[in-house]
């Protein structure tokens, strides 16, 4: 019989996107109030892979990925994803969001995404939010499943989260001593 093991704390990701990049860094500044300082962020890269948010947000959009220097147990990312859906309604207008924050976590395995949205592959945490399993880390690459959005199957993202977990594994080695 195996014995329960707390698991390794994990890095917090945030993909921020919008139409103007100072909504981005307000974002980011209000994440980085409660979430600590910033360990990396992306250049701003743009946002073309679907029109999903087209509708609501306008056109064109961008993004930026960012990681925090904090180390967070992953039951954390439940709280993240229902304090940062407050961010995204405080930063509104007229009932349409001028920034989407999508949190998540590296760990030295994987790539979760938190989300609302139930699927097959997205287990339930708790209060409403699921984990999905977006990338996973095997022969020394960030390799997408069948289910993986686009954007985050692409080689601009993955190699971005791939420095992120290097980042990550540097931490945990310091972390253990």
């Amino acid at each position: 019989m195996g014995k329960p093991k707390t698991p390794k704390p994990v890095k917090i990701i945030s993909s921020l996107m919008s139409q103007k990049d100072e909504w981005i860094e307000v974002g980011i500044e209000i994440l980085m109030e409660k979430l600590g300082e910033l360990d990396f962020k992306s250049q701003l890269l743009p946002f073309d892979f679907t029109d999903y948010y087209y509708k609501e947000m306008g056109y064109p959009l961008m993004r930026r990925i960012i990681a925090f220097l904090p180390l967070f147990s992953r039951e954390e990312l439940v709280e993240i994803k229902l304090w940062t859906n407050e961010v995204e309604k405080l930063l509104s207008q007229n009932g349409k969001r001028r920034v989407n924050i999508d949190p998540g976590y590296i760990t030295q395995h994987n790539l979760i995404l938190a989300t609302t949205k139930e699927a097959p592959h997205r287990p339930y945490l708790s209060k409403g939010i699921f984990a999905d399993l977006t990338l996973i880390y095997e022969y020394g690459e960030f390799r997408p499943l069948k289910w993986t959005y686009p954007d985050y199957a692409s080689s601009t993202l993955r190699e971005i989260f791939k420095e992120i977990r290097k980042r990550y594994l540097k931490q945990l080695k310091e972390w253990r001593c």
